[in-house]
């Protein structure tokens, strides 16, 4: 949906975009799979009912995205120009420029990204596979809605589609630590396993 909203403003959009996205996900590759260590580390330290190893790897765990996600995210704003430029011809002016600004905008917010991926891993690895799949709906749902309502504005244009990306990961992130924070005590009731 978000791909066909981004095509109606033209083929220059549709081309900053798709070289943007190559990136992107280049960029923030390393952080998924972090997650996906994460999860197997709290796993196994659930099952052996370690609570400490967990709450000691959470802490080192955000620590250490949070870190790569900053360093990322000034790599990207920094070089957005020359990284466009491996996808795009020179001459391209407006196709960089566009691209640019879409890496600029959500980028800049890759801690969003490695947060999600780290709340994804801990709610798989507490037996809770269900909130994960709530963090998505809620990730991309908001993206697709606030991209389709923002573009609409002649004031925002398709800059609104670039920040409902960033307001999506901000907002499943919020959902996810709550649900962490208020519920900590469940997940982690041994004797309530089977109910959790």
């Amino acid at each position: 949906m978000v791909q066909g909203l981004v095509n109606s403003f033209g083929p220059t959009v549709m081309a900053a975009f798709a070289a943007a996205v190559k990136i992107d996900a280049f960029a923030y590759m390393p952080v998924q799979d972090f997650g996906n260590a994460f999860s197997t580390f709290i796993a196994q330290n659930y099952g052996a009912q370690k609570e400490a190893r967990i709450r000691a790897g959470l802490k080192g765990a955000v620590g250490a995205s949070m870190l790569f996600c900053v360093v990322v995210s000034a790599l990207v704003w920094a070089f957005a120009r020359p990284l466009m430029a491996l996808f795009v011809e020179a001459g391209e002016t407006e196709i960089i420029l566009e691209g640019v600004r879409y890496l600029r905008i959500e980028g800049a917010f890759y801690c969003g990204i490695g947060c999600l991926f780290l709340l994804y891993g801990l709610y798989r690895a507490l037996g809770k596979p269900g909130m994960s799949v709530v963090l998505t709906v809620i990730s991309l749902g908001t993206r697709v809605a606030l991209a389709y309502a923002l573009a609409a504005v002649p004031s925002i244009g398709v800059t609104g589609i670039w920040w409902s990306v960033p307001i999506g990961w901000l907002l499943a992130d919020t959902v996810g630590i709550l649900y962490y924070i208020f519920r900590k005590k469940r997940l982690f009731s041994w004797e309530n396993q089977a109910q959790i």
